[in-house]
């Protein structure tokens, strides 16, 4: 066994480099629709994907979110725009393996049928009870809420790339009716079915080796940070080695690049 660190930045370029080799997805991006939602997490993933299909050049994963969390008191740009008002174009949709810039899942979502694939990201994980959950701000539930019908009705398949630095100790159930409640104040909370991806999925789809969440936290540069304990046999954790740290460089997003 050995134990590595992620800084949050790490663990989405972690996610992204195994969701562009999951072989459904891979599948779909040949024959399929895949649809991948704007966020900070899945600007990495459909990075990565657009890179595997050689249509990158024009993605920027800076501007890919609808809405995003900063710091208290982080300052606007110069021009006094808020970073969700730059530039935003539009999530990323592949169809029979091309990009179709401009398009959005509000465009796509009524024709979504069984073998295509939706990646959402998602702001709550409970890794014990397998449960993630999705910030609502949108008064008529946003894009999770145009996603549902084609996940439930029509068995379109849900991935749910979120790292493990947004784990939640409490049943996201309960915190979702609390949330909910009239007179609460803030964003409202949706706990959605679908197949949870954090860094543990990724080793274990790029390496097969086992990975457990032992330690969290860090300092300059490092919080939010976790540590992961990788085991199996020494070509496996070698393997995870590797890739650990092909990833550990990465630098923190930056919101507000051109």
């Amino acid at each position: 066994m050995k134990q590595f660190l992620l800084t949050p930045a790490s663990g989405k370029r972690l996610i992204a480099l195994a969701l562009a080799a999951h072989p459904e997805i891979k599948k779909t991006l040949k024959s399929g629709t895949l649809v991948i939602i704007a966020g900070t997490t899945n600007g990495y993933v459909a990075e990565e994907i657009l890179k595997s299909i050689n249509q990158e050049e024009d993605f920027s994963k800076c501007r890919f979110f609808r809405g995003i969390v900063l710091p208290p008191g982080a300052p606007l740009k110069p021009d006094g725009r808020y970073p969700d008002e730059m530039g935003f174009q539009g999530d990323v949709i592949i169809s029979e393996g091309i990009w179709q810039e401009g398009k959005t899942i509000f465009d796509v979502a009524d024709q979504l049928q069984e073998g295509d694939i939706i990646l959402k990201g998602a702001n709550a994980i409970n890794p014990e009870l397998e449960q993630v959950a999705i910030y609502i701000g949108h008064p008529q539930g946003g894009t999770i809420l145009s996603s549902l019908p084609a996940v439930v009705g029509r068995r379109v398949r849900l991935i749910l790339p979120v790292g493990l630095e947004k784990r939640v100790h409490t049943n996201l159930n309960k915190l979702s009716l609390k949330l909910n409640q009239p007179g609460i104040k803030g964003p409202r909370l949706l706990t959605v079915p679908g197949e949870v991806f954090t860094e543990i999925e990724a080793i274990k789809l790029l390496t097969g080796a086992e990975a457990e969440l032992v330690v969290a936290g860090g300092v300059g540069g490092a919080e939010g940070s976790i540590w992961l304990l990788i085991s199996g046999d020494d070509s496996r954790i070698a393997a995870a080695e590797k890739l650990i740290k092909s990833t550990q460089a990465e630098p923190h997003f930056e919101a507000f690049e051109r």
